[in-house]
């Protein structure tokens, strides 16, 4: 018993101390840089602040830098987008990855979480305020507030929220590639649009037909990825797509046919799993 009972006045006395600790900390847990000491790779949610911009209600920069030009704005990202801070945007690496984003810093705020994918830059000196920073569309930043609370909290302009990676999850929508206008029979540029999962592209190559070698292609911009042969290109083309984060492979087997052509999109059998 008495064993017993210094076991539990021991736990006490912990407990205590550490309530004592947060206590007499002065305002430390309320920075931005000290909310969550997390990694988003590991799904837990890191402090982070957000803006917005474009229409009240629309999708941003109706394509921004990563590419993906009106697909912004129609199913399956409807407008639920976002640009990134340079953390985020890493050069054009995170075009495609998907965050969950929760508003925390404003009375309406609904504290539901939002997912969005990140399709553009953000902008001058944003990331200054915070290292995590999200711009985004005005119906994403609505879609945070109370039931008839968006206009209001859209007023506000800019906010504290926390953030988190999430995989991303198309429900059934296969990859796609938008063939980019500049694309011509010995140059190949196109966009890869909507891969579940990390979302993001380590490389990205190309098979030609009758071929049994895949050529790396280069990032041109965000995500659109090109292929300068200076000779005839054979199609179809097979694609093959390796992720950033878990490094899963995805093959769209002839997915670019013959007698393709620029400003088209073309869908592969499929997603990543």
């Amino acid at each position: 018993m008495a064993h017993t009972l210094k076991c539990a006045f021991s736990h006490i006395l912990i407990l205590v101390g550490s309530l004592s600790i947060l206590l007499v900390t002065p305002s430390s847990c309320f920075s931005l840089k000290k909310v969550v000491n997390v990694t988003s790779s590991n799904y837990n949610w890191s402090p982070s602040v957000a803006t917005w911009y474009g229409l009240p209600t629309g999708d941003g920069s109706e394509g921004g830098a990563c590419g993906y030009g009106n697909a912004v704005g129609q199913p399956p990202l409807s407008s639920m987008i976002s640009a990134g801070s340079p953390l985020i945007y890493q050069s054009g690496k995170g075009c495609g990855s998907c965050y969950e984003v929760t508003c925390i810093g404003n009375h309406a705020c609904s504290g539901n979480p939002v997912t969005v994918t990140i399709t553009d830059e953000c902008p001058g000196t944003c990331g200054s305020d915070s290292p995590y920073h999200f711009d985004l569309s005005g119906r994403a930043f609505g879609a945070m507030a109370i039931s008839g609370q968006d206009g209001n909290l859209r007023k506000v302009g800019k906010i504290v929220v926390q953030h988190r990676r999430v995989p991303c999850n198309y429900n059934g929508v296969s990859i796609a590639f938008h063939v980019d206008s500049k694309s011509n029979p010995y140059y190949f540029a196109t966009a890869v649009e909507y891969e579940n999962g990390d979302g993001d592209l380590k490389k990205v190559e190309l098979m030609e037909a009758f071929g049994n070698t895949w050529v790396t292609m280069q990032q041109s911009y965000g995500a659109v990825w090109k292929y300068n042969k200076q000779s005839l290109l054979r199609a179809p083309f097979s694609i093959r797509l390796t992720t950033i984060e878990s490094g899963k492979i995805f093959v769209a087997k002839n997915v670019i046919p013959a007698g393709w052509k620029p400003g088209q999109t073309y869908r592969a059998l499929g997603n990543f799993s």
